[in-house]
């Protein structure tokens, strides 16, 4: 057992740079499990400063001064912010809330949908099954309507709380992005001199993360509002709150497209009832999916490589499981990061001597 442990450690922790960068994933990723909670601020600041940086660096590319482009770039992101927090939040809150008070009317609807499934389809779906179904979809509108009666002054805290992080945020990603040379400076004087390895992770980590990134805010704002654009013309209702899901669905591949279709179909044919309209809007809404994951997609993410559907549905999995909606959120970055990590890994096929351990 000594042995093969000693041939272990040989063989992937020889190197002094191997045996760091383990130390700082080990202790990092503690970090963040133990202090996630308080540190979000500084990490949604640093995440947001890390996609702006792509746009200062390619503003610096066309000759325009740093400062100005850092003070530009923030600007724009400011801009962004104060119409999601004034502009896009409270028209989706009000959507949010007047979907609620049509609840028992959807759920009426929907029981009188499926009391006639199993007499048109007895071998598929039973009366039992089906107020079964019934039951469990009251349960959950219920629990939604109970908890937007219940955001009220108990709420306040995480208001205040809110509040203090749309403050914080901002001032954060600035200081990231007008410091970025010098808090660099003064972590890699806390490395080894020579770090040929680190480096080469981090140069892949840099591009591989960044576009996707990058490449999946920008994804997310086309495919969003190409759907609320199409969702309004289409006259659907909840067109703000319906598109924002769209838009959010685009971060996990393959799962997030099959989720969010259930309340795009449920909420057209309650809308419409089965006939042309809700048809239409079932093709556009396809025809917008289609279009994002053949055309979209590889235009945005040509230079990334591609993870394998298992290791995505995995990596959702395991980091949702760890940091929940966060996890979820930057599982695939993370995926990438690892695979990078394990790629540059320093691996010596040789055994010890016998006696290296004697010595």
């Amino acid at each position: 057992m000594v042995r093969i442990l000693r041939g272990l450690a040989h063989k992937y922790f020889s190197d002094e740079e191997a045996v760091i960068l383990f130390l700082i994933l080990v202790t990092g990723t503690f970090v963040v499990i133990w202090f996630g909670a308080m540190l979000a601020p500084a990490i949604a600041s640093l995440i947001v400063a890390f996609i702006l940086q792509g746009l200062v660096t390619k503003l610096n590319r066309l000759g325009v001064p740093e400062f100005v482009s850092i003070l530009g770039v923030f600007l724009v992101f400011l801009g962004v912010l104060v119409a999601f927090i004034f502009g896009l939040l409270p028209l989706i809150w009000t959507q949010v809330s007047t979907l609620a008070g049509e609840a028992p009317r959807i759920i009426g609807e929907l029981q009188t949908y499926l009391e006639v499934l199993p007499e048109q389809y007895p071998q598929l779906i039973s009366a039992e099954s089906v107020a079964a179904i019934y039951e469990q979809v009251n349960t959950e509108v219920g629990h939604m309507t109970q908890w937007l009666v219940s955001f009220s002054l108990s709420s306040i805290p995480d208001l205040v709380a809110l509040l203090i992080y749309m403050v914080l945020v901002p001032i954060l990603v600035f200081f990231f992005l007008k410091d970025r040379e010098v808090l660099l400076g003064s972590i890699s004087r806390l490395l080894p001199p020579q770090r040929p390895m680190m480096l080469r992770i981090w140069h892949e980590v840099n591009l591989q993360c960044a576009n996707y990134v990058r490449g999946k805010a920008l994804e997310i704002l086309i495919v969003g509002g190409t759907t609320y654009i199409a969702f309004k013309f289409l006259g659907m209702p909840y067109a703000a709150l319906l598109s924002l899901l769209v838009g959010l669905s685009v971060v996990i591949p393959y799962i997030g497209a099959a989720v969010v279709t259930v309340p795009v179909a449920v909420i057209a044919l309650f809308a419409f009832g089965w006939g042309s309209h809700f048809i239409w809007v079932m093709v556009v809404y396809g025809i917008i999916q289609a279009l994002d994951g053949n055309v979209l997609v590889p235009l945005l993410f040509s230079e990334v490589n591609n993870l394998h559907p298992v290791a995505i549905i995995v990596a959702v999995l395991f980091f949702g499981g760890i940091w929940g909606l966060w996890g979820v959120f930057f599982a695939i970055p993370l995926a990438t990061m690892l695979k990078a990590v394990f790629a540059a890994w320093p691996v010596k096929d040789a055994m010890p001597p016998p006696d290296a351990g004697r010595a």
